[in-house]
């Protein structure tokens, strides 16, 4: 039995394709069918994050400046742009997007495999379209030699 990728969530041998998450998932190779990428939306609200501070300390900026004057205004418009720049780039990172492998098994539409990782989520894919073709040669054989 080849194992093509062997990993923490998942592993893909000729046969089976494991996943490993809190329920453990397993699909026999041969049995899969129109599998397809789903590119899920992007999941963090680090913009919105940003927008919502930008605006809060722009309004107490523009408070202090009624209050107390034009250089506290300034230098309280100019303090609340660089906060909201710094929280737009350390939340703006945490965005990401979650990557689905879907298809077929046994007549039902069925979530073969997810990870927010598109490295892993790549290599995951590779493996499972190495199986697949080599469970569709091994299959061709088999019937050619029993015809």
């Amino acid at each position: 039995m080849r194992t093509y990728y062997r990993g923490s969530d998942a592993l893909v041998t000729d046969d089976h394709f494991v996943w490993r998450t809190s329920s453990t998932h397993i699909f026999t190779v041969a049995d899969l069918r129109n599998i397809v990428i789903v590119r899920g939306p992007l999941t963090g609200s680090g913009q919105a994050t940003a927008l919502a501070a930008g605006a809060g300390l722009l309004l107490l900026a523009a408070a202090s400046w009624m209050i107390l004057g034009p250089a506290v205004g300034y230098t309280a418009a100019a303090a609340a742009i660089l906060v909201g720049l710094i929280i737009m780039s350390v939340t703006g990172r945490r965005t990401s997007r979650l990557w689905h492998l879907v298809g077929s098994y046994h007549g039902h539409a069925v979530t073969i495999y997810s990870s927010p990782d598109v490295r892993v989520f790549n290599q995951v894919t590779r493996a499972l379209r190495r199986s697949t073709e080599h469970a569709r040669r091994t299959s061709g054989r088999e019937d050619l030699a029993a015809a």
